[in-house]
């Protein structure tokens, strides 16, 4: 026994003889505190971070000497040795000397840096969104170069590059860690609605432009990287708090606030875990454009008003009071009459909020750079979403849970995405069943006309002219038609709105349903390590299934979820030449769709390095991409009241029936009151829209669906002359089978073509709009560039000023009834002016943006954006005896209210200030 205890006493002495423990502290070139740095043994896969105050502890079985390397973004990485135990160490790291020095992972799933990147590439690191003066750092990315963001609601940004976007941007994709953040039965990106806290961001990434060589179907305008900061080299706990206001002249002022926590802990070397939360709540913006787009400068009082953000009145009817009382034509005449709707403030939930949780288990086996990583995310939401009407989105639900193994050189990842639409409902559809609750339509129509005959013979007898009778006699008829109607705040319409917006048909209801789900796994591993003396390869792969589950409310999935997969693979070779001047990078990548053909998409680029200092990057690329049609381009099976939607998937266009009353003249033409329409008739027995508009009746030959092509040529230059950086670039995209939509009109009886019964059917209105999801027949093609410049001014100032230029070349005469959705500015001007240290512990930023007007084209309403200019800004103050940064801010500080598509509130301002601990 006395021997046993000897020996364990020996080895608990070597144990503790075997640690080494090396402190100090990480400082920048100011002698400024690093906090949140990486100081990690060369070699191993241990490590600590420095606290607030840039402070560390570490200790290792490590024997010295050994070398330790210390990072942290933005600066220059720096090695230190250790040859002691029980060392101090004095480290300091300078900050990196332009934000080409900055290293980025997204363009070649390599690191390297921006200066050497073959394409282009946006980051937003931890200090810039630690200086951003929007209120989120998700709304801090409008400031980046290149960049677009289109309002929805206060908790819906939608991000996009190099135009072509709409709110239901399917043409961008936003991966969080690796995984597809869109809501699968939506195909897009709620923002950061359901996204990242922004204490766990550790950087943003966007690739503007086409990706497919490497990231598949979905990254086809551009892809925005996300990466969480991983709890073996963040520790401890951080929180924030933000309160202000919301300032509109619709709204007024209302308050604003966000909350988040983060807790991070490594028990070991081997084991680590990390959760957050977030809480953000406020009033969103409303919207109140009362404008009727189809018929300019018309108020309620025009008896067939139809406003943009009033919803019940789309439904309208032709009414002959001539046949109605039995009178010879002309003898009172007819009217296109609408009923009255509700304004959007009455219908829509403008309570935003955004919920996120998300939580890591990361275990390393081996206590090395092999890494099992447990990922959930929950997010739960209100917001305002604009596609074909505008539907409030309440208590939404996108849950993704992943399991990922890794190491330095590969990583395996699967991860599946669920969405539950919650109590989320269309406020069109809201307004008129409201209407329906209370007096069917043939009742309103009906009383209207007996309330408007005599009063027009009244008027007209008494020696009123016509005109004014009739104005007279219109509103007297809807005076009388709306009496007893629904009124907002009143019992009846609270009792009739509850009832409706939790009913999914949506001939009685306007609740939307959606369970979709979306299994992915993906891989990569890259054989640097082996092939570096010939060439750095990597290869990759990924297969992804859908299960469509709307019950039949937004897909034509009512006898059950209908599910379909695809799949691809990848490889990429890169090679340094001539003195590692020269670096070549291609790629190709094969993508299936369980629906149509296999596709290639290859990447080829070249990239010099100039000038004696190596301090100039020429880079030019071409690559070929494609976007297959999504889920709703293929599946949907929608009635939005203004149209039909159809997609086109070949066991779609069978599996959408509706049924459509006939009028009395259709009836009398038929033998019928009511007939089936079946959606395929949208694609092969319709005529074009805009023919019908203007009096020429033109058959329409729609095809069916197939993926998008494009083919991407960007060239670039990057430099740095001394305190100056230049990055510009300029690209041409050359787009087939371009996927849009067509409006047509389906006759309900006869055979397009046949000049007399279907024309007959047009005549007497008996017809019925549907959207198809198609391909352009028309080339089409756009092309534009940027340029930025950062340096430092008046010592140590950082000032940044960027251009964008964007246009699209598209004959819209020609095909009339073709949308592309371009919805971009030709010009944007960005510019950002700021001092992180102007004195101790100070800072402050500032942003200026100007976008130039242009045309906005989707399927609620097209209209002209007017140019806008806002201006953002914010100072701080950092405290570190409680390791704490102060900041003040406000966006949109000029007060000029702006929107960015039509039919949305107006972006009004923020005010706010905030606490952060432990950032």
């Amino acid at each position: 026994m006395r021997t046993l205890l000897l020996f364990g006493f020996l080895m608990f002495g070597a144990a503790v003889y075997s640690q080494t423990t090396v402190t100090g502290k990480v400082v920048d070139q100011n002698s400024s505190p690093v906090p949140g740095a990486n100081v990690v043994i060369v070699g191993k896969a241990v490590g600590t971070v420095t606290d607030f105050d840039g402070n560390f502890s570490l200790q290792t079985s490590e024997t010295p000497p050994f070398e330790l390397r210390i990072t942290s973004l933005g600066y220059s990485d720096a090695t230190e040795s250790v040859t002691s135990n029980n060392q101090t160490l004095s480290i300091t790291i300078s900050e990196a000397q332009t934000l080409l020095d900055e290293i980025v992972v997204s363009a070649s799933r390599t690191p390297e840096r921006i200066f050497e990147s073959p394409v282009s590439v946006e980051r937003f690191g931890l200090k810039k969104i630690r200086n951003t003066t929007a209120p989120s750092f998700y709304g801090g990315l409008e400031n980046l170069k290149g960049v677009d963001v289109n309002t929805n609601s206060l908790t819906f940004q939608s991000i996009n590059t190099r135009g072509f976007a709409d709110f239901a941007n399917n043409r961008f994709l936003q991966l969080v860690d690796g995984m597809d953040n869109s809501a699968p039965g939506l195909n897009f990106v709620l923002g950061n609605l359901v996204g990242m806290s922004e204490l766990e961001v550790q950087s943003v990434e966007i690739l503007p432009g086409a990706s497919s060589a490497l990231y598949g179907a979905g990254a086809f305008n551009g892809i925005l990287f996300m990466t969480s900061k991983n709890p073996f080299d963040f520790q401890g706990i951080s929180a924030y708090g933000k309160v202000g206001i919301t300032s509109q002249e619709a709204a007024g002022d209302n308050n604003y606030y966000d909350f988040g926590v983060r807790v991070s802990h490594a028990f070991s070397d081997k084991l680590a875990v990390k959760a957050n939360l977030s809480i953000l709540r406020g009033e969103d913006w409303h919207a109140n454009n009362f404008e009727d787009f189809n018929n300019p400068g018309a108020t309620r009082a025009d008896p067939n008003y139809n406003g943009l953000n009033v919803y019940g009145d789309e439904v309208s009817t032709l009414l002959n009071f001539d046949s109605a009382a039995g009178f010879p034509t002309g003898t009172v005449g007819s009217a296109q009459v609408s009923r009255t709707g509700y304004e959007e403030r009455d219908l829509a939930n403008y309570e935003a909020e955004s919920i996120k949780t998300d939580y890591s288990v990361h275990y390393r086996p081996f206590a090395d750079d092999f890494e099992i990583i447990y990922n959930g995310r929950v997010g739960r939401g209100n917001t305002i979403y604009q596609g074909a009407n505008r539907y409030s989105i309440k208590n939404f639900i996108l849950q993704q849970h992943k399991l990922e193994i890794r190491n330095d050189n590969f990583f395996l990842r699967g991860y599946i995405t669920s969405e539950g639409s919650g109590d989320s409902y269309d406020t069109r559809f809201t307004g008129i069943n409201i209407n329906n609750a209370w007096k069917s339509n043939t009742q309103w129509f009906t009383e209207y006309a007996q309330a408007y005959i005599p009063t027009f013979l009244g008027g007209f007898q008494s020696g009123l002219s016509r005109e004014a009778a009739s104005t007279a006699a219109h509103a007297t008829a809807r005076q009388a038609a709306d009496t007893g109607r629904f009124l907002p705040g009143t019992p009846e319409f609270e009792a009739a709105f509850n009832r409706i917006t939790a009913d999914g048909d949506l001939s009685t209801g306007s609740k939307f349903i959606d369970n979709t789900k979306l299994r992915h796994v993906d891989a990569n591993y890259n054989f640097s390590h082996i092939t570096k003396d010939f060439a750095d390869i990597q290869i990759g792969g990924s297969f992804r299934e859908y299960e469509l589950n709307s019950s039949g409310t937004i897909f034509t999935d009512t006898d059950g979820p209908i599910t379909y997969n695809e799949y691809g693979a990848y490889l990429q070779v890169q090679k340094k030449l001539l003195d590692e001047r020269l670096k070549f990078t291609g790629s190709v990548r094969y993508d299936k769709n369980e629906f149509f053909d296999g596709f290639l998409s290859p990447r080829i680029s070249f990239a010099y390095t100039a000038g004696e200092n190596r301090n100039q990057n020429f880079r030019v690329s071409v690559q070929q991409g494609f976007r297959n049609p999504t889920t709703q381009d293929l599946f949907i099976g929608l009635n939005t009241g203004r149209a039909v939607l159809v997609g086109s998937a070949p066991d779609n266009l069978d599996r959408d029936v509706r049924t459509f009353e006939l009028s009395s003249d259709g009836a009398t033409a038929t033998g019928q009151t009511s007939v089936s329409i079946v959606g395929r008739a949208a694609y092969e027995n319709a005529y074009s829209l805009s023919s019908v508009l203007a009096g020429n009746p033109t058959v329409a030959n729609t095809d069916v669906i197939k993926p998008e092509e494009i083919t991407a040529y960007e060239a670039g230059y990057r430099a740095q002359f001394g305190k100056v950086t230049i990055d510009l670039s300029g690209y041409y995209n050359k787009y087939k089978n371009f996927i849009s939509n067509t409006t047509v009109l389906v006759p309900l009886y006869g055979t397009a073509g046949d000049n007399s019964l279907s024309l007959l059917a047009l005549q007497n209105g008996d017809r019925q709009a549907y959207q198809t999801y198609t391909n352009s027949e028309a080339d089409i093609e756009s092309y534009g560039g940027s340029i930025g410049v950062d340096t430092k001014v008046l010592g140590n100032f950082d000032l940044g000023v960027n251009y964008t230029f964007t246009d699209l070349d598209f004959n819209q005469a020609a095909f009339p009834d073709f949308r592309t959705l371009f919805n971009t500015p030709k010009h944007k001007v960005k510019a950002s002016f700021g001092n992180t240290a102007l004195f101790e512990n100070f800072g402050f930023n500032v942003n200026y943006r100007w976008s130039d007007s242009y045309f906005w084209q989707a399927t609620f309403q097209d209209g002209d954006i007017p140019a806008y200019t806002v201006l953002d800004a914010q100072i701080n103050y950092t405290v570190p005896s409680i390791k704490s940064v102060f900041k003040v801010g406000g966006s949109n500080l000029l007060g000029d209210e702006y929107f960015t598509a039509i039919g949305t509130g107006l972006i009004g301002s923020i005010y706010y200030v905030s606490w952060t601990i432990n950032p």
